[in-house]
């Protein structure tokens, strides 16, 4: 078994070869004294003039146009080097009121995506989605961040949780755990419902299941957050031994999913290399 010296080496080696500059700003932040600065620049070159954030941040999103998940890939960056810019989060939020729908939630994915390839499932539907407007959300609380949209969507998270728990997706609720985690006023009741439906259908308890599924991993990244109650130590530790296992040949993880191209395949693959490493040194498994 490698040790950990072993897996960050073959690691970083991956994402030197592989990864685009964002996520080597990203490792060598969290593992090479990078700094957050240049984790930040990078994530500026993804950013419209409208305050959005686009150009395939997103990788299956290979189009220019600004898209509501790239902005939570941008916040979720920004929150990783603990770097949240008042000015560039402003704009942001700026944006998002206006493609909000009347609902108060951003939809899953913009008109606008037909401008560029993406992969099939980015289908735009005109309607507010769980997935990403709770999980922006959630960064925003958790930063303390106060804008209007950020009221509205609030008032939105809190209707789906009220009343859509049963209908979540599993992207959904990783969206909507981000929400809870963060926003004031938590409602116990709501966070029993959501967790029953995370654990009746929603997790792939076994490590080796196979295709495009979620692991306990994947709703508890870290030993503090909310979801980590939802799974004993038993199941936490068979699926960080199955985690470090799935680490390839060359150094890097695997995807589940096709992507809409080559570039797209290299792009997810250092991502979700970097971010492969962050749970086990979460859990204290990266020493």
């Amino acid at each position: 078994m490698k040790g950990a010296g072993d897996t960050l080496a073959a690691a970083e080696e991956f994402v030197l070869r592989e990864a685009r500059v964002l996520d080597r700003h990203r490792f060598a932040f969290r593992f090479g004294g990078g700094s957050a600065e240049a984790a930040v620049a990078a994530v500026l070159a993804y950013r419209n003039d409208d305050g959005g954030f686009g150009h395939a941040l997103e990788p299956d999103l290979r189009g220019a146009a600004s898209q509501p998940v790239p902005v939570e890939h941008a916040l979720h960056v920004l929150d990783e080097v603990g770097w949240f810019d008042d000015d560039l989060v402003a704009a942001a939020c700026d944006w998002l009121e206006s493609v909000s729908t009347a609902e108060g939630g951003v939809p899953f994915v913009l008109a606008s995506v037909s401008a560029g390839p993406h992969a099939p499932w980015w289908v735009a539907t005109g309607d507010a989605s769980p997935n990403p407007t709770a999980g922006i959300a959630g960064l925003l609380h958790k930063h303390r961040v106060e804008h209007p949209w950020l009221a509205r969507a609030t008032d939105y998270c809190r209707r789906v949780l009220r009343e859509r728990v049963a209908g979540l997706g599993a992207d959904d609720a990783i969206s909507v755990l981000t929400f809870v985690e963060h926003a004031p006023d938590r409602d116990a009741s709501v966070v029993d419902a959501l967790g029953a439906r995370i654990r009746g259908g929603l997790v792939a308890l076994a490590p080796d299941a196979p295709g495009y599924v979620k692991s306990p991993l994947d709703f508890a990244p870290h030993p503090a957050v909310l979801a980590r109650t939802l799974f004993d130590d038993a199941t936490i530790e068979a699926h960080l031994d199955a985690l470090a296992a799935k680490q390839q040949e060359d150094g890097g993880w695997p995807i589940t999913w096709d992507p809409p191209s080559a570039a797209a395949v290299n792009e997810w693959r250092g991502f979700m290399t970097v971010s492969a490493l962050t749970v086990p040194e979460a859990y204290g498994r990266l020493r």
